[in-house]
This record gives C-alpha cells, structure tokens and sequence, in this order.
C-alpha cells in the first residue's frame, strides 16, 4: 500500500477558523481533531501578533507547530528565522505622509487599548495582545477609493503595501502570507499543501497552495473569481466561518482517503 502524502494545513483565522463575531472555533473541533490525530500540521496564518496567535495555538494544541503573524511579516516557531522588528519603523514612515491622506488611516498604535477592544470585541488582555505589534500596522480607512489610492501611492514610495483583510487596512514592508509560507514549506517539505482564507490578503496563499478554500463570510464582499477555481484546484464553502472550515477540511482529507486510523507523521 502506498504511503499516505505527508500534509501541511494553512489558516486564516478570523472570518475563517474564528467566527466573525464570536471568534470562537467550536465548529470546526471535528476537523480539529481529526487532524490532529492524523498528524498533520495546522499553520495559523493571521493578522494576528506574534502574542496572540502564541496564545491560540496553546488553546487549540497548536504550539508544536510553526504560525505565520502579522500578515506574512513574521514567522514564528521556525528555529533558524531571526527577525528585526520593523514597526517602529514603519510607524515613523506612516507619520511622514502628508496629514491631508495621513489623517484618513487610524491604525492600532493611534489607539488605546480600549478603543482596541471597543474596535474588535476583544477583552481589554487581548486587544493589549493586538496592540504589542513587531512587524504591521492594522487600522481603519475613512477615506474614499480615490484617496486610499493616493495613500497606498504614498506608502509605496516608503516600500510599505497596504493588504485589505477582514476588518482592517493592514500595512507592512511587503511581506505576504504567501512569503512566510515559502519558509515553512522548506522545513516542513509537505507533498500536499491545503490553504483556507476568507479576505483579499489571504489570495496570495489561497494561490500557492495545492488546493484554496475561499470561506463564505457574510459581512464583506464575497473575493472576487480566481483562476484556479475554474479547474477545481479552488474552492468555496456555502456555510461561514468555523463551520465551512470544517465541512472544507474534512472533505479535502475524504477525498485523499484519509481516516484518523492513518497517522502520517508523529
């Protein structure tokens, strides 16, 4: 019999494995668990800090395992990446746009920490995990679509992108998710890579993968067609959140004919 392919799982968290609202997981303990007793590694990939994914992974018995933060900016759980932080850097940047485009973006480092929590629905502990940052700045853009081009023109000429994602413009020195997993990939050396995001910063991953899911996400415009939709190398779930996480996954290890009697690796 041959052996089974050895497995990497890439995931978005909120609007993907969180719910919108609740950013709770119930719904996909199933799929949860029955990787787990596969063996197969499940990499967080988030806008989320380097603290706060550290503190989910440990709830979901995730802390084995390698996490992409900051929206591809950082890698965490790789013992050969050493890393700069960059917010400051990036923050002293920010305040170099002129204040008529400057004005229209809030990011989290403008914000106190309950202003945070007010913004998210996080605990006060948790929006201070948001806030402790390294690599990204996440805020909110009261612009129109002809200002925020003039804003990501602006940021350009600083080598800073801006990525929109579930709740907020995010900016960074260029770094996707889709790079980090180029890191993980070579540690981890998966045959098959199964990607799940819900956002316009998670295509680029959803792309590099061997299969995409796009989660369904009623509070944003659904992601606009992609190439490998048309020969069912992507995907879409019907139901939302954590609950079409987990049809997603379950169906991806169904059709390899994997069962949770077919460890992979320990």
């Amino acid at each position: 019999m041959k052996n089974p392919p050895k497995l990497v799982v890439f995931s978005d968290l909120d609007g993907t494995l969180l719910d919108h609202e609740t950013y709770r997981w119930d719904a996909a303990i199933p799929a949860l668990d029955r990787l787990r007793a596969l063996g197969v590694p499940l990499v967080l990939a988030s806008s989320k800090t380097a603290a706060e994914i550290t503190l989910l992974q440990r709830e979901m018995s995730l802390a084995r395992y390698p996490a992409i933060v900051e929206n591809g900016s950082g890698v965490i759980g790789l013992t050969d990446q050493t890393q700069e932080d960059a917010y400051p850097v990036l923050r002293q940047h920010l305040d170099r746009i002129s204040d008529d485009l400057r004005g229209f973006f809030r990011g989290f480092g403008d914000m106190t920490v309950n202003e945070v929590a007010a913004l998210t629905g996080l605990s006060t502990n948790a929006a201070s995990l948001a806030k402790t940052r390294r690599f990204s700045e996440p805020g909110l853009w009261a612009g129109n679509a002809d200002t925020l081009d003039q804003f990501t023109t602006a940021l350009a000429a600083h080598g800073i992108t801006a990525q929109s994602g579930g709740r907020f413009l995010t900016l960074s020195f260029g770094k996707t998710k889709a790079d980090a997993m180029d890191s993980i990939i070579r540690v981890l050396r998966p045959e098959q890579t199964l990607a799940l995001g819900d956002a316009p910063n998670d295509i680029a991953m959803l792309d590099k993968a061997d299969h995409g899911v796009i989660i369904a996400n009623p509070h944003r415009a659904p992601l606009p067609d992609m190439p490998g939709e048309v020969d069912g190398r992507i995907s879409r779930t019907k139901d939302a959140g954590p609950s079409g996480w987990n049809i997603a996954v379950n169906a991806w290890l169904d059709a390899l004919g994997l069962s949770t009697g077919s460890k992979l690796y320990g």
